[in-house]
């Protein structure tokens, strides 16, 4: 290795040349041999040589200098004249070929120079040799061409955009340039490529769009704006560079469906209300994951559900109060039909638009909201004087009492009740429906009426599910209270065998109730006939044997009798309530009775003599005579019994309307409200200490809302009455202050 003759660089360097040369003519593709090892070895050879002689025969820093200007002289002698005379598309090839074959010589030739890498350039920390080889390239090539590239690029994809085939392979291996030439970096990709495509991407779309919002329908237009989306994120797939796609689909549904939203949700005939009322279900589903991608896209979609579901809604009340005025001027009272007509028609109108909810928008939380919305703006309407409380606990009532107007399977009806009570969410007035709901729900108890206790336990579990275990505790004491009854009486009969010497005289039932649960009954100390009086001390005797610190108030308005009368035809069996039965007893003793004597010998209030007479004497069954024969009950009226009275029965029921209870349940629940509301306000002071008026409010209207929606003049009227009662008191300098 001492003796090796030095080789100077002129020398040197007309062998590397060779090396260049014909490398040169290979990727040109002229005729020339490939690359022997021992070429290979010699060229390498030479370089190392030339590097690790002493100085100043150390060449390194020249050997870096020739390396870099042939690639320079290469590429302005060769590369660059035969892309500047070509254009187009076929640019474009040359281009891609040109690239790949500079790639091949960079890999070559830092190959052969590949000694300079390891400690000339690692030592000066200078740029290596395949950096070197690249940033030729695109100093050379790249920056004189990459506008015109970029246009014909952009061309060729609005072609494609038209519908002509085009060369995608090209354009990902021309795209693959910008990327590459950036050397890890994509701000060459970026600036020269992505940025001028997108601005062109949104100019070619704005065209489009503006011509198709004129021409399409709603339906149509989202077709084709799904079907261009789908088609550009295919296109980011085959040739452009991923990070591409985000930026692209957010320019196409820029100009496609932000700027025309509005022009195309409210299409005449073909907008979103069009597609709601024709039930447009696969266009309601396009529109919802086209709008869903769009910032806030989809106010404006769940606006016009809401709109759509409220009017679709007050229509159906409309209708029903429509059919209740009808019904009205007929004077033919079907009970409550219109009412059962509306609340089903009410869940049908729930269960398609829960659908809609569920599929078409794919359960997102703006469509629950803008349904729920739309629902509490309607079923808060009530029809024709009567509260969507009431209505409710009355379509209740009729579902699970015995013959029913609805005649369902045992599915149907949990199915059904299951609905009720998604219905009540909506209803502010949760404290009223439970209110009617335990009124209807005690006559359905008390006379036998229930069709199915399993069906009143489930609705109850349900209910309190929905609205809490307050809301349920006394309806849910109301059936356990059955079950305890029946027991009693049980108990009741084997006390009698048990004690033959105690005799009632005739058979007895009793319910015996907790007052707490049931609904407050008026209690009149009725004169009972004495074959009554009996029976009950025997059962007062029993009950006292069981417990002594209860207290037994009889409500005779609920019971019911069966009494026989002998009538000249026939001996009738009449079953009557325990008012009429105590009225008709009277005329065992009398012939004729005044109105004043009855009144008198009963011991009832007019209304209630009113109504018993009626029934007795100008309803069906004529069990009464009354003198002067008229429809109508006065004062001065007399009665006697009507012997000559029959039926082709043998046993006949005599009803008694039963008083409107209307009146006295809405009074009940506001004085509840009342309470409700003094005990809110007073928690909330307690954990306030100081509290300002509007603040107290608000604060009260959200604890109670669950309940029932507050009336703001009433809360303000609690409020003075705590002040007066000393609960709370005003701040001595701001009256608004608690």
């Amino acid at each position: 290795m001492n003796d090796r003759k030095t080789i100077d660089l002129e020398q040197g360097w007309d062998f590397m040349q060779k090396g260049i040369t014909k490398l040169k003519n290979i990727l040109e593709g002229l005729p020339e041999p490939q690359f022997s090892s021992e070429d290979y070895m010699m060229l390498y050879t030479t370089i190392y040589n030339m590097c690790t002689q002493k100085p100043p025969h150390d060449y390194s820093q020249q050997l870096y200098d020739k390396y870099r200007e042939s690639f320079e002289e290469y590429i302005t002698s060769a590369v660059l004249p035969s892309l500047r005379e070509k254009h187009d598309e076929f640019m474009l090839r040359e281009l891609v070929k040109r690239w790949s074959n500079h790639k091949v010589m960079v890999r070559w030739l830092s190959r052969f120079f590949h000694y300079l890498d390891r400690y000339f350039i690692a030592r000066r920390s200078l740029p290596g040799l395949n950096e070197v080889g690249l940033t030729c390239f695109r100093d050379l090539v790249y920056q004189e061409l990459n506008g015109k590239v970029r246009d014909a690029v952009i061309s060729l994809i609005d072609q494609e955009r038209e519908g002509e085939q085009i060369d995608r392979a090209l354009l990902k291996n021309v795209l693959d340039i910008f990327v590459e030439i950036g050397m890890g970096q994509m701000d060459h990709y970026e600036n020269d490529f992505e940025e001028v495509m997108l601005k062109d991407t949104a100019a070619y779309y704005s065209r489009k769009a503006s011509n198709w919002i004129l021409e399409d329908s709603c339906p149509d237009y989202m077709l084709k704006a799904e079907e261009c989306l789908k088609r550009e994120k295919d296109r980011v797939s085959h040739y452009l560079h991923f990070s591409s796609e985000p930026k692209l689909l957010e320019k196409v549904q820029h100009e496609l469906l932000s700027v025309y939203a509005t022009q195309l949700l409210e299409k005449e005939h073909s907008g979103c209300h069009a597609l709601l009322r024709d039930d447009k279900v696969e266009d309601l589903s396009r529109m919802y994951r086209l709008f869903w991608k769009i910032p806030r896209g989809l106010d404006p979609v769940s606006n016009i559900f809401k709109q759509h579901v409220t009017t679709e809604g007050t229509a159906l009340v409309k209708q029903a109060e429509d059919a209740a005025s009808n019904k009205k001027a007929d004077k033919k009272d079907v009970v409550g039909l219109q009412e059962q007509v509306f609340v089903r028609k009410v869940i049908e109108l729930h269960d398609k638009y829960m659908a809609y909810v569920n599929d078409c928008f794919t359960n997102h939380t703006l469509f629950h909201k803008a349904l729920k919305e739309a629902f509490e703006i309607f079923c808060n309407k009530g029809v024709s004087g009567s509260s969507s409380a009431e209505l409710l606990a009355t379509f209740c009532d009729n579902i699970l009492k015995k013959g029913g107007s609805e005649k369902l399977s045992d599915e149907a009806i949990e199915e059904t009740l299951e609905k009720v009570v998604k219905l009540l969410a909506y209803i502010s007035d949760k404290d009223l429906f439970a209110e009617f709901y335990r009124k209807k729900l005690a006559r359905r108890l008390l006379f036998d009426k229930s069709a199915n206790d399993e069906h009143e336990r489930s609705i109850l579990t349900k209910l309190k599910q929905q609205c809490g275990g307050q809301f349920t505790s006394k309806m849910e004491g109301m059936v356990t209270d059955l079950t305890l009854a029946k027991e009693n009486q049980s108990n009741f009969e084997e006390y009698l065998s048990n004690n033959p010497n105690i005799n009632p005289g005739i058979d007895l039932t009793v319910t015996v109730l907790t007052t707490g649960f049931w609904p407050s009954y008026k209690s009149f100390d009725l004169n009972l006939p004495a074959e009554m009086v009996k029976c009950v001390e025997v059962f007062r005797e029993f009950y006292q044997t069981k417990t002594k610190h209860r207290k037994l108030t009889w409500i005779y308005s609920l019971g019911t009798c069966n009494i026989n009368g002998k009538f000249d035809q026939k001996t009738m069996e009449l079953i009557v309530t325990t008012y009429q039965a105590s009225a008709l007893l009277l005329f065992n003793t009398s012939d004729t009775l005044s109105y004043q004597e009855i009144m008198t010998q009963l011991n009832l209030s007019d209304d209630d003599v009113v109504r018993l007479l009626h029934s007795l004497s100008c309803a069906k069954y004529k069990i009464l005579t009354k003198e002067p024969n008229t429809k109508t009950i006065t004062p001065t009226d007399h009665f006697e019994f009507n012997s000559k009275f029959t039926d082709k029965m043998r046993r006949i029921k005599i009803p008694l309307p039963p008083v409107d209870e209307k009146k006295k349940v809405i009074e009940d629940v506001d004085k509840d409200r009342r309470y409700a509301i003094d005990a809110s306000i007073v928690r909330i002071m307690k954990s306030r200490k100081v509290l300002g008026y509007q603040q107290l409010v608000m604060e009260c209207v959200e604890q109670l809302g669950r309940m029932f929606k507050p009336d703001v003049k009433a809360i303000k009227k609690r409020i003075e009455d705590l002040i007066t009662r000393d609960y709370l008191e005003r701040d001595k300098d701001n009256p608004n202050i608690f």
